[in-house]
């Protein structure tokens, strides 16, 4: 019988396109270092190429080579990874040449918390990730869902069996100098004040809707 984990780690190896449950969304992602299976993703999803793509890893150690984590970044990793919080800072040197769409200077970390895709990431190394929806529509909570909306166009899709009716995680801007919080998701803007709290105004951006 075939492994599915391993089947996605094969197809994230040459550039194909897997879709995954995350402890919010499914997400639809590839590897981040190949522009062929990064544009995969947006033509995919229709998404347009100035919305960047996040990248997820497998833990801080792993978010360390793509991005620049400061202390900011050091601190409300630890409280909330894994989970349902986005960490936008400086790319790393390793992931300059990267087409992730967007800003070429930042970068979206996040460290799921969900056992399937922290095993695939482990195996594939850092990997971008969005919700698995065309832009602009739900994301999809079923495998069926999925499959209808995507088809061929992903190579592998591990689904679990129950409908995955999670929240997006949370965005916090941490490359632009003061903390600004771009989505507001999972993680509540009133937690990670407290939790800044002590450093002066550190949350100075507007809400997106």
């Amino acid at each position: 019988m075939a492994d599915p984990l391993r089947e996605a780690v094969r197809a994230v190896e040459a550039g194909r396109l897997v879709i995954f449950p995350t402890d919010t969304v499914y997400g639809l992602g590839a590897r981040p270092d190949d522009p062929v299976a990064t544009t995969r993703v947006f033509a995919a999803k229709a998404r347009p190429p100035s919305l960047e793509l996040p990248v997820l890893v497998a833990n801080a150690e792993q978010a360390r080579g793509v991005g620049v984590l400061d202390e900011r970044a050091e601190r409300l990793a630890a409280a909330w990874w894994p989970g349902p919080l986005t960490l936008v800072v400086p790319r790393a040197t390793a992931s300059r040449g990267w087409e992730l769409g967007g800003d070429p200077e930042t970068v979206g970390l996040r460290v799921p918390h969900h056992p399937m895709a922290l095993a695939l990431i482990a195996a594939t190394g850092p990997m971008a990730v969005t919700s698995a929806n065309r832009s602009g529509a739900p994301p999809a909570t079923t495998c069926e869902e999925l499959a209808a909306t995507f088809g061929d166009d992903v190579d592998v899709y591990l689904c679990q069996d129950e409908p995955l009716r999670g929240t997006a995680s949370t965005v916090v801007d941490l490359a632009h100098g003061p903390i600004g919080i771009l989505r507001q998701g999972a993680v509540d803007l009133a937690d990670i004040e407290r939790h800044m709290a002590g450093e002066g105004p550190l949350l100075d951006s507007p809400l997106s809707p």
